[in-house]
């Protein structure tokens, strides 16, 4: 049974963070001015727009110190990243969740806090946002629909989605629970206590700026691991940025993707808005969901 945080009501608090790659505090500003719009009150870390002169938002120790203040803290209500990048898989064994487990809240980010998404799924059966971070609230993001799938998300107002067909969609109808992220991260997951698991469920894959053998061989080592054989549906999401090599790999991205779940029989989208674009829908890990895949469009419906 999915441990479900509860929803988030008018003066509660949500603690901006940032476990991974660094980000400048000025760049989270439109976002914080938005959370208090919305009736939420905001408390940032030291790791947003911290002293660090590298990659990361600050040393590990750093990073972790930071998000293990606002997992403990009960006045925090919700946890939301500041950006992703790379290094949450650098802390995640050293996270002490005894007492978030005790009054869990929502984990909001998507990218690198794949690896936190999968973590609180397999090891405690808690539910977590996939949803934009602080800096998707820029640039006037703050105003379209997929922020506001955000703002409904904390609310619990139930989601219903609705995509565009796809040529090579596989048409039928899946409930189960909902679990996926960042095909990279999961694929690097594999064989760790993170391990995302898959059987019955409803995955859904995106990525961001990678070569077209690579996005191959991390869904090969998906196959390979069982975690595609055996899915009630698979959605998948925005790969944008893809590269190629200077002698080409040969097949497109959508090519790629039909051709490893061919041999399979379970409802299959593609294009989804979930992505590393302004196109990115609030998605509950763990909680189920319903996907329809019609021949003139796709709908995600959260289970009530």
């Amino acid at each position: 049974m999915i441990i479900t945080p509860p929803c988030l009501k008018e003066g509660d608090t949500i603690g901006i963070v940032c476990p991974a790659g660094y980000m400048a505090a000025e760049k989270a500003q439109t976002c914080i001015h938005t959370l208090q719009e919305w009736g939420y009150r905001v408390q940032t870390g030291t790791t947003l727009g911290g002293h660090s002169t590298t990659y990361f938002s600050g040393t590990d120790e750093e990073r972790l110190r930071d998000l293990q203040r606002m997992l403990d803290d009960s006045s925090i209500n919700a946890i939301l990243f500041g950006r992703g990048g790379y290094g949450t898989g650098r802390i995640i064994d050293h996270i002490n969740w005894k007492k978030f487990r005790k009054h869990p809240k929502w984990i909001i980010g998507y990218s690198d806090i794949t690896v936190i998404h999968s973590h609180l799924h397999r090891n405690f059966g808690i539910s977590s946002l996939h949803a934009p971070m602080a800096g998707a609230f820029n640039d006037e993001g703050y105003k379209n629909e997929y922020i506001l799938s955000l703002k409904n998300a904390l609310e619990g107002k139930k989601a219903v989605y609705n995509a565009d067909g796809h040529a090579k969609n596989r048409e039928g109808e899946a409930t189960g629970e909902l679990v996926g992220g960042n095909l990279s991260l999961l694929a690097h997951l594999m064989g760790s206590e993170s391990e995302i698991k898959t059987k019955n469920r409803i995955l859904f894959l995106e990525d961001v700026g990678e070569q077209l053998y690579n996005i191959d061989r991390m869904l090969h080592q998906l196959k390979r691991s069982g975690k595609l054989a055996k899915l009630a549906g698979l959605i998948f999401g925005g790969f944008t940025e893809v590269k190629d090599t200077e002698r080409p790999f040969g097949k497109a991205i959508h090519d790629i993707l039909s051709e490893i779940v061919q041999e399979y029989d379970y409802p299959v989208c593609y294009d989804f808005p979930v992505s590393h674009t302004d196109k990115n829908y609030a998605l509950k890990i763990g909680v189920e969901y319903t996907l329809r895949v019609k021949t003139n469009g796709v709908q995600v419906e959260e289970r009530t």
